[in-house]
């Protein structure tokens, strides 16, 4: 039972979202032919967007094996395109975006429990941050849950691949693969599946050979695959469909056309038996691996055979002869599993049978009544009976054997006791703290899915030519909106009531109080108690606590507390508890909203950083040209500066009026109107102006010079977030006003010191004021260039302070206020 269920719900797993999607005829005609196919691919890799989308669309929908892509990570450590996101909650971005990927190319999603740290340069550090026996578990967790016949790896596990994660992706498949089959290797896994052996594993690479092939590759085969095809039945090619699932990594900025024609790709031989001209060589990937199936094979054979564009359902009776042969073979083989699931999809998708439910709110509280409204469509002549529906808050089946008329639609609002029990909505590897770079997550079963398992759902039971067949949805708010249309967003349980802090961080330069903000939202009607800031001694708020009444569901009230500092420098977390009836409730919402994903809502614990630190600023006054989207501008105002956010038509005015103007990250990358208004900008340096540019990509830039002398910008970085930091210029005003900086102010940096270092520059002009190496690697002077040109002030830096400020990272704050503050106030 537990390895059906688990099954199941892999098969499930890319389609929560999507309700009962309609297949057009010739989608339809494709799955059938995939009923005659029993293969299957595991690809790895290290993050979304690694995966060779051509290679999984070719898998998918031309060899019509099962197909799947096992990501360690969610993508956690990249930046973002398309907002200010960062660490887990660009990965709740990704892993929607990946899912979208899938739906398009055909593959499954899965995940490890790995976060995603940054960029690392070797496979040892990352296994040093990572859980390796944790990961390396999920690996042969997975390999025995889906069973491939290959496993592909995107890159070797080796320098080569130059990320760290990608080394460290190759190496544990490679691991996994041997590892799987062996009984006395996570033995606690057996509980739920079996061992397996994989055929053999290879690496897609893109040439027949590598220029630095490794020595123990010298004799390893090569096999090719044309894999750009063209497929009439979808009506388009491999490269099209591929080129289309890429471009779901939207905050990637990896939007693809597609390149038409011919494509081969290349795979070496790595692990297991080798192939001599194609992936599944001496693996029978036809029914005659499955004892007693020649049944089953002859009916699917006569239902491509005999499939009508212009009535699908004049398959259901052939449909359903081969589901009663598969009723008769062995349960506990994952192909049958697998066929028996494909095949009720297709009965669905031929006798057009439509069914949702739709609450008549997007969230509710566990315990409390919803209301839903189910509806059930059937568009054949092909008789079908609803025996009975099912939905979570009712124990029993609701019998109704009502016979489905062509095209009617047949609504069901029901009432329903939403279960005390129901857990909140939080992405279900963010309930537990991350831990040596690893997801906490305790169940074993849950381990590789992509989101959330539904709680909420409804079962529809349906009679369909005397054979019953049972579908499970989970439920979805549906809304209308006048520019987008119909819109689906999962429903979620909140909590009784939510407390936002509205900042992450709180710094205090000075013993002065600073106004804390919290909004609680009652997540149902009335609902009213006691709002208390939690804060560490030595810390004052005023008032300790406040009362709330909120009337209506999604009531918000807004309280201010008066916070103190202590008088020595000091780092502190402010929380805030909500006390309804003797409970506390300490979560806070936080809603990610895309159009081009589900709405995703989070509830991280209510907490914020206070920091009492000695930074002293005489900047003010500050323009911020937003880029690809950071928090820096309310790390400026944390340090009491007033910001304006400087768009085109703010840079049309006077800029002299600013006594340092910031360009946020990947704003040369992004801003083509840039162009227009770069002399400008340094008209305004030569005349008094302060100019901080953050890191910029090499390439792609919209601003050739983006100073005022000569800078040829790298990938050169320094992923050791505890690098020492050596100073080139100690007298330099920069890192001795107003503040004074030394090697302290280095201490607490997370996941990096910087990216994208300046590769060449003018050295007659700027000065280069840091030093800085990873392990092994030679010293990196480009992080942070100082240029005085005329009366002003230029700085190019590649340290990561679009991360250390919104993470409260104090002696990022100093060295910034230095930046900013380094041509005084005008």
């Amino acid at each position: 039972m537990h390895r059906f269920f688990t099954l199941v719900l892999v098969l499930l797993a890319t389609r929560l979202f999507a309700q009962t999607p309609a297949l057009s005829s010739s989608e339809i005609f494709q799955n059938i032919k995939k009923l005659d196919v029993l293969g299957s691919v595991l690809y790895i890799a290290a993050h979304p967007d690694d995966e060779n989308t051509l290679m999984l669309s070719y898998l998918s929908k031309d060899q019509l094996v099962r197909t799947g892509y096992l990501s360690l990570t969610r993508g956690d450590g990249g930046q973002n395109l398309i907002g200010s996101e960062q660490g887990y909650n660009i990965g709740v971005i990704r892993t929607q975006e990946l899912l979208a990927a899938r739906r398009v190319d055909g593959a499954q999603q899965f995940f490890s429990r790995a976060y995603d740290f940054g960029f690392s340069k070797t496979r040892d550090e990352t296994l040093n941050f990572w859980d390796r026996d944790k990961v390396l578990g999920d690996v042969v967790w997975m390999i025995r849950k889906f069973q491939p016949d290959v496993i592909i790896t995107r890159f070797p596990p080796d320098p080569r691949a130059g990320h760290g994660h990608h080394q460290t992706s190759a190496y544990l498949a490679e691991e996994g693969f041997n590892l799987a089959a062996d009984p006395k290797a996570y033995p606690d896994q057996l509980k739920f599946v079996k061992t397996w052996q994989t055929k053999r594993l290879v690496w897609n690479t893109f040439t027949p050979g590598f220029t630095n092939k490794a020595p123990s590759e010298e004799k390893n085969p090569f096999i090719s695959i044309e894999i750009g095809g063209y497929n009439p039945v979808l009506g388009k090619s491999y490269t099209e469909i591929a080129a289309l699932s890429r471009s779901q990594h939207r905050s990637q900025g990896f939007g693809s056309a597609p390149q038409r024609g011919d494509r081969v790709d290349y795979f070496l031989h790595k692990v297991g038996t080798p192939a001599q001209k194609g992936l599944f060589d001496g693996i029978d990937v036809s029914w005659k691996r499955v004892k007693g199936s020649e049944k089953v094979h002859a009916l699917i054979a006569a239902a491509i055979k005999n499939y009508s564009v212009n009535k699908p359902s004049a398959s259901v009776p052939e449909l359903l002869k081969i589901n009663a042969e598969l009723d008769k073979l062995d349960a506990d083989n994952i192909y049958i599993k697998t066929k028996k699931e494909e095949v009720k999809d297709l009965i669905q998708q031929c006798v057009g049978l439509w069914f949702e439910t739709n609450p008549n709110d997007f969230s509710g509280v566990a315990g409390d009544e919803a209301r839903i409204n189910i509806g059930i469509v059937k568009r054949s002549d092909y008789p079908v009976k609803l025996v009975s529906l099912r939905w979570t808050g009712k124990s029993a089946d609701s019998v109704l054997n009502l016979a489905l008329n062509a095209n009617e639609m047949n609504a069901f609002p029901k009432k329903t006791l939403l279960p005390a029990n129901l857990k909140i909505s939080q992405p279900y590897w963010l309930e537990k703290p991350i831990e040596r770079g690893i997801f906490q997550i305790d169940s074993q079963q849950d381990i590789g899915y992509p989101e959330n398992r539904p709680e909420t759902k409804t079962s529809y039971k349906f009679e369909i030519g005397g054979q019953q067949f049972e579908f499970e949805r989970p439920w979805v708010y549906k809304s209308v909106d006048p520019a987008e249309g119909e819109i689906y967003r999962p429903f979620e349980i909140r909590p009784l009531v939510t407390t936002t802090i509205t900042e992450p961080v709180f710094i205090f330069p000075s013993m002065e109080a600073k106004t804390v903000n919290i909004v609680v939202e009652a997540q149902r009607s009335n609902v009213k108690g006691t709002l208390k800031p939690e804060i560490p001694t030595g810390w004052k708020a005023v008032p300790e606590s406040a009362e709330f009444n909120l009337t209506n569901k999604y009531q918000q009230q807004y309280f201010s507390f008066v916070v103190t500092p202590p008088a020595g420098n000091q780092e502190a977390v402010i929380k805030a508890v909500a006390i309804v009836d003797g409970k506390n409730y300490d979560k806070s919402v936080k809603t990610i909203a895309y159009q081009h994903i589900p709405s995703q809502t989070l509830f991280p614990e209510s907490a914020a950083k206070l920091a009492k630190i000695d930074v002293k600023i005489t900047a003010k006054n500050i323009g911020y040209i937003a880029g690809a989207g950071d928090e820096v501008p309310t790390a400026l105002r944390q340090m009491d500066c007033q910001v304006t956010m400087l768009n085109e038509a703010g840079l049309a005015k006077d800029l002299n009026v600013y006594d340092a103007i910031v360009v946020g990250v990947r704003a040369y990358n992004t801003e083509a109107y840039l162009n227009n208004y770069q002399a400008k900008l340094m008209d305004y340096v030569k005349n008094g102006g302060t100019m901080v540019v953050q890191y910029t990509i090499p390439g792609g830039q919209k601003v050739k010079q983006i100073g005022p002398f000569n800078i040829e910008l790298g990938r050169e970085r320094v992923t050791e977030e505890d690098a020492e930091m050596q100073f080139l210029q100690p007298e330099n005003p920069v890192l001795n006003q107003p503040n004074k900086i030394t090697q302290k102010d280095f201490d607490g940096w997370i996941q990096e010191r910087g990216l994208y270092f300046a590769q060449d520059w003018d050295k007659k002009n700027y000065t280069a004021l840091f030093s800085a190496h990873d392990k092994d690697e030679p010293a990196r002077e480009g992080s942070t260039l100082y240029a005085k040109y005329g009366k002003g002030h230029y700085i190019y830096t590649g340290l990561s302070f679009f991360r250390e400020l919104p993470a409260g990272v104090t002696g990022a704050y100093r060295l910034f206020a230095n930046m900013i503050s380094v041509g005084g106030a005008k």
